[in-house]
């Protein structure tokens, strides 16, 4: 169809030949220039002026980039940092525009990414993004909301977050965020160390806290989560506070682990079990995180503070139930030496009474207690090949031992078993030849005895074995996971005849159960005598765990136990803490957290029995428990030396904001602040000069002003005699303290959201300024606050006792002092 337009201006008359050029390909087959005859003309002239007719270019491929190009969003990233920048190459990957500003300049980054960098905010909100993505850290993420010029946004732009708590970014998205802005938070469980692979499988969290109703609102809020789903997330919606619980449990206790245990400086070893191997990943996948980012965790989770106690009280638990284990042992002891000292007596009287001096035939050994005689070389060597057999007789047949029988009954070894309990049903199963008596499995003659009794009924077992009746060639073998120990029992106890090998399987029916390949096995040839027969039976047992794949590797008794109590002891210990609490999987596991239930799950199977002997019998160990305590401690001071150092700085800050404060306001908090000079703070006077300063700036009368001035006086007399008085107390128990100023509380008061107990002047102080808890940043106002009778009474108590004792002592040095000075005196005279 032709029309005309004004828009294309009139030509030359064309001739046919340039007509026929321009659309023979359209709408004409291909002719031949021989054919055509070019002095052909048309009676009326042909005048185009616009073609209103099929493009160049395919009509479903234009519509397709259309609907394509439909799903794309402008993406402003504000935070160009590790995490902005991890965010932005999927984005830039599937075809958004994405922008981006910083504080810091990360322009050269951008450019190679193909992502807008802007200095400026105002020119960055000037481009109109669809989507405004915070990549900021938690605490800055409220200074840099506030900076930015919303005014300049459309206003009905998506505001999204992606910190790693939830609650704190949503009250605050609601309360500086106009009405009109669209607001969604998420948290993407996975950061560049978890997921520089790729994203699949990994959760995405998300609240769409308020989305309007336009359907290209909906559909653009589709849009920004499709981007996470497209890349394999699991997409998890879940209300803030859901999710901070979950987090609290999950994440803030991953975060405190991996850090406890990166302050230990753990090192690989050559005998990394599964468990301490997942410990060290644990660390390297924390470690690389700030501590801006686990103290973010720490002050804006309201259950983070709950879980740090319940950590803490865990691990206190544990460490009373092995030293009151240890106590037990200890009074054992004793009083079992306390008998055998009688007995001796009593012994000693006997025979000490007339017609005893010899043994009765009651205590004459047995005949059959007697070593058998010695037999000839030729009849007792053996000539071990690589097809030859061993008899293996297990002392102690419980799953460890029925674990290691199952291979050398595979491997065609003769096996043995003798136990306390009765296993006769699982042994016959296993194709094993079950002794409910110690003298018949040793009158069998097994070349091997195998000791898989627990670390501390071993050298119960030794004792009671009639090793008498073992050939005096036979090889002792134990695999308790202590060495040093077994060690030094088997060459006090055994004759010096028998062989020892000291091994320690590094795995267990749950890390063995599909195979022992590359699972170390260390052992050590205490004693092994140098004829070849013995040789090649020692080399014969050590061949049962190679041929299974095992790595074997072989280490003194005292170099194992080293590693031991730095890599077994520590997986147990931060094992049984993590059990202590209780931990259940949540719909946000993160590998991490994984990590630690599945920890829990490995070590909960084993005894307390066998933890206790890691602790028992391994010289280092009790090291590592003081090392893992101070690590704890240290991680709790640095948190709340953070906060203190924090809301002293919002101390300062709201001095100055006194300026603005209504003069009437000001006045009448004077008075009640005269308090504050009683938490011995060594500022008190200088805030009075400087509140004294301000009074004289905004004009108020040389009367009142001067009063303030004599107040300020007074309050340093205050704050001296106050230190004074706490000087007197000595060592204050630390539930006495101010958790802020840790200064001995006069009236302490409970935070309701909390649960923190906090001097009542300290929070009035930071109420004037600051109308939220201090330790979760939720709302506070001062008639929330709860009085803590019971332990204003407690302080009061305590206190007076001690300031009464303090001044007995007082006028009883006064009275000595003047006894001192009168005798001086008759001396002189």
């Amino acid at each position: 169809m032709l029309s005309l337009s004004p828009l294309h201006p009139w030509s030359a008359r064309p001739s046919l030949l340039s007509v026929s050029n321009q659309f023979r390909f359209l709408f004409l087959p291909p002719l031949s220039f021989s054919s055509f005859n070019p002095t052909i003309s048309f009676r009326r002239p042909l005048r185009i002026r616009s073609l209103d007719a099929a493009q160049f270019y395919d009509y479903e491929a234009k519509v397709a980039t259309q609907f394509h190009n439909a799903q794309k969003l402008k993406i402003a990233i504000i935070g160009f940092g590790n995490f902005g920048q991890f965010l932005a190459k999927a984005f830039v990957r599937q075809g958004h525009t994405v922008l981006a500003h910083s504080r810091t300049d990360h322009s050269d980054t951008a450019r190679k990414m193909g992502v807008w960098f802007y200095p400026n905010s105002d020119d960055l909100c000037e481009e109109h993004p669809e989507v405004i993505l915070l990549c900021t850290s938690i605490i800055s993420a409220q200074q840099v909301l506030v900076s930015l010029p919303l005014q300049r946004l459309k206003r009905s732009t998506l505001i999204v977050d992606v910190l790693s708590v939830k609650e704190f970014p949503k009250n605050l998205l609601l309360e500086v965020l106009p009405s009109d802005f669209d607001v969604i938070c998420s948290h993407p469980m996975f950061g560049p160390e978890s997921a520089k692979q790729d994203w699949n499988g990994h959760y995405f969290v998300y609240d769409k806290v308020r989305i309007g109703n336009e359907e290209s609102r909906i559909s653009r809020c589709e849009k920004f989560l499709n981007i996470f789903a497209k890349e394999g997330c699991r997409m998890v919606e879940m209300s803030c506070a859901d999710h901070d619980i979950y987090a609290a449990e999950s994440q803030f206790i991953t975060h405190t682990i991996g850090r406890v245990l990166e302050m230990l400086m753990l090192e690989s070893t050559p005998i990394n079990t599964k468990g301490y191997e997942t410990l060290l990943d644990l660390v390297e996948n924390t470690a690389g995180d700030s501590f801006d980012l686990y103290y973010g965790l720490f002050m804006y989770n309201k259950n983070s503070l709950e879980m740090l106690e319940r950590l803490d009280l865990a691990f206190e638990a544990l460490r009373k139930q092995l030293i009151g284990r240890l106590h037990d042992v200890v009074r054992n002891q004793l009083f079992e030496n306390a008998g055998k000292v009688q007995i001796l007596k009593d012994k000693y009287a006997v025979l000490k009474r007339p017609g005893n001096g010899a043994v009765s035939s009651s205590e004459k050994t047995r005949s059959h207690d007697v070593a058998q005689p010695l037999e000839s070389k030729s009849q007792i060597s053996y000539c071990y090949t690589a097809n030859s057999k061993l008899k293996i007789a297990i002392i102690g047949f419980g799953n460890f031992g029925q674990f290691l029988a199952k291979a050398m009954v595979s491997q065609g070894h003769e096996v043995l078993a003798y136990s306390r309990s009765d296993y006769s049903d699982v042994a016959q199963e296993l194709g094993v030849s079950c002794f409910s008596d110690a003298d018949d499995l040793c009158e069998e003659h097994p070349e091997v005895i195998l000791l898989c009794t627990s670390i501390l009924s071993t050298e119960k077992v030794l004792k009671s074995l009639p090793v008498k009746r073992l050939k005096r060639n036979t090889l002792f073998v134990d695999v308790l996971s202590v060495k040093e120990f077994p060690r030094n029992l088997f060459l006090q106890h055994l004759p010096s005849q028998f062989d020892i090998l000291c091994t320690h399987p590094m795995f267990g029916p749950e890390s063995g159960k599909n195979g022992w390949k590359g699972l170390p096995f260390v052992y050590d040839k205490v004693r092994v005598g140098s004829d070849e027969s013995r040789v090649s039976r020692c080399h014969q047992f050590l061949d049962i765990f190679a041929s299974e794949g095992c790595r074997m590797v072989e280490m003194s008794c005292a170099e194992h136990d080293w590693h031991a109590a730095g890599s077994q002891f520590i997986t147990h210990t931060m094992g049984r803490v993590l059990e202590k609490l209780g931990l259940e999987s949540t719909p946000i596991n993160t590998k991490g957290y994984e990590t630690l239930l599945n920890l829990v799950e490995n070590t909960a199977g084993d005894s307390f029995d066998l933890y206790y002997g890691l602790f028992m019998y391994n010289i280092n160990a009790m090291d590592q428990l003081e090392r893992l305590d101070l690590a704890f401690e240290s991680l709790k001071k640095q948190l709340f030396g953070r906060l203190h150092g924090i809301y002293r700085k919002q101390l300062f800050e709201n001095a100055e904001k006194f300026e603005a404060l209504p003069r009437r306001l000001l006045l009448s908090n004077i008075s009640e602040n005269a308090a504050i000079s009683k938490d011995g703070r060594s500022e008190t006077e200088q805030w009075f000069t400087a509140a004294a300063d301000v009074l004289r700036r905004i004009g108020e009368d040389g009367g009142i002003i001067q009063e303030f001035v004599e107040l300020g006086a007074k309050a340093k007399v205050a704050a001296s005699e106050a230190m004074d008085a706490e000087a007197t107390l000595g060592e204050i128990p630390d539930e006495f303290l101010d958790p802020i100023l840790f200064t001995l509380m006069k009236d302490p008061v409970i935070l309701p959201s909390s649960k923190i107990t906090i001097d009542w002047p300290v929070i009035q102080r930071h109420l004037l300024g600051d109308s939220t808890d201090p330790f979760n940043r939720l709302h506070l106002t001062a008639d929330m606050l709860i009085a803590n009778d019971e332990l204003k009474a407690r302080i009061e108590f305590i206190r007076s006792q001690q300031l009464k004792k303090h001044s007995n002592g007082l006028s009883m040095q006064s009275t000595k002092d003047k006894i001192e000075t009168a005798a001086g005196d008759m001396l002189i005279d």
